[in-house]
């Protein structure tokens, strides 16, 4: 008799790639409190918070923007040519040219002290990252930093120091320099960095929840559109961020 579906134990691999992300949960326990603290003290401001990285690292901007469940008071820093689909090699390239992070600051009309920046940057070493963190944090915002210390450590400091150095609340991913988690002893495939920052994203929209209810303050959030009711419960959002935003319309 074939067993029934789901008493299969799962892959060695699988178990260790829970365990990692079971262990990033852990580790960033204190930085994750700070975090939801930042934001709720942005979002009574009426501040937005913008959310930046480049190639892979994108997705987690792609997570936290225009997301059933997701935060609506976000602001992606986005253009074309920092994704890998408008251009592989050159979206690396443009990770790396200095003075890029202060024009997208500044055509997002970034607020200092008003508004708040979250980087996503696995090595945490290009300039668009870490110029980004000075930048904003020069302008008196809080930077929150979701990257590994680990992956830093081993990659050429190509602006001179790291966006966990420059930020002031780091959200560590662990992931090991190269991102590849498999095969354990000489790692070749199988990157864990967007596992982890959809992970810690998730953490800290969830403390921050928790904080704004403690606060008596309600959290503007999106609704599925694919649901009975989510186009109008969205309309709100909509109205209040939608010239703020201009990727929402």
């Amino acid at each position: 008799m074939s067993e029934v579906l789901g008493s299969q134990p799962a892959p060695p691999h699988a178990e260790a790639t829970l365990e990692h992300l079971r262990g990033v949960g852990a580790r960033n326990a204190t930085a994750l409190a700070e975090a939801a603290d930042a934001l709720l003290t942005c979002l009574r401001a009426d501040g937005l918070v913008c959310t930046a990285g480049a190639g892979h690292s994108l997705a987690g901007v792609m997570e936290s923007f225009y997301r059933a469940g997701g935060l609506a008071a976000v602001r992606p820093l986005y253009r074309p040519d920092l994704l890998p689909l408008h251009g592989a090699v050159a979206s690396t390239g443009t990770e790396r040219t200095s003075g890029l992070a202060a024009t997208m600051l500044a055509d997002a009309e970034f607020r200092g002290g008003q508004d708040a920046l979250v980087v996503f940057s696995n090595s945490g070493v290009n300039p668009y990252p870490v110029e980004l963190a000075v930048t904003a944090a020069g302008a008196g915002s809080t930077v929150i930093a979701v990257t590994s210390p680990a992956a830093s450590a081993d990659a050429p400091k190509r602006a001179g120091t790291t966006l966990a150095e420059q930020a002031h609340i780091v959200l560590d991913t662990r992931t090991p320099g190269g991102d590849a988690s498999y095969p354990p002893r000489d790692p070749v495939t199988a990157p864990l960095s967007s596992l982890a920052n959809a992970y810690l994203w998730n953490l800290l929209l969830v403390r921050l929840h928790d904080s704004a209810q403690r606060a008596g303050l309600e959290l503007p959030v999106w609704r599925s559109a694919n649901t009975v009711g989510g186009d109008d419960a969205n309309a709100a959002n909509l109205r209040h961020y939608g010239a703020r935003v201009p990727g929402l319309t």
